[in-house]
């Protein structure tokens, strides 16, 4: 059975250089999702989503290998980040954030197989935040990315910085939330050598 990996299918998507900005198409996908508000770093309900997102993420994994047939590499948590003011927008000042966990599901994944992957979670550990996990398609199209390479939080600022004077500069405005996909596993990995694709969504001024 082959496994399919979405990363390396689409690496424009999720390999951009670290060197340069890159203006990318991201077609529209599938996630599992979950919503919350305040800094991932301390808050219980940023921890209590990923009890919910990784569980029923694997689970839904075991469950295409084993009906459909379909074996694939489970994709990295990715997260939307944004204030109700965007031009106030601080990547230092978490507490402030709303944030969106998320992560992306392959387009064979159906919402019958993800029913059934929360109905065997919630059997077993029933995580607290369970009732907020949703299933919906996503759509950015037109969005500026690089890759950040190194520790989270203000060490991501210059990356941040970067990104959006390549935005002003080319003629584009911010549209939508600050996006950002974990492709490093943060239990396994160094922080200075941690992968984080930032993306923002953009439009014409």
């Amino acid at each position: 059975m082959v496994k399919f990996d979405f990363k390396k299918e689409n690496k424009n998507i999720y390999y951009p250089s670290n060197k340069k900005v890159a203006v990318v198409d991201i077609p529209r996908m599938n996630f599992l999702m979950v919503d919350g508000k305040g800094d991932p770093n301390t808050s219980q309900e940023y921890n209590n989503a990923m009890e919910v997102l990784f569980p029923v993420s694997f689970k839904t994994k075991f469950l295409s290998k084993k009906e459909n047939n379909q074996d694939y590499v489970v994709m990295p948590l990715e997260g939307l980040w944004w204030v109700e003011d965007m031009e106030k927008f601080d990547i230092e000042d978490k507490g402030s954030w709303n944030w969106t966990a998320m992560i992306m599901q392959p387009e064979f994944i159906t919402e019958q197989l993800i029913k059934k992957a929360v109905e065997d979670v919630e059997d077993k550990k029933n995580p607290v935040s369970l009732s907020k996990i949703r299933f919906e398609k996503f759509s950015e199209r037109l969005s500026a990315q690089i890759m950040h390479i190194g520790p989270y939080g203000a060490a991501e600022v210059p990356t941040v910085e970067k990104l959006h004077e390549f935005i002003e500069k080319s003629g584009y405005k911010l549209r939508g939330k600050h996006h950002e996909i974990y492709i490093s596993d943060v239990r396994r990995t160094r922080p200075e050598v941690l992968k984080t694709v930032i993306r923002q969504p953009i439009e014409q001024k």
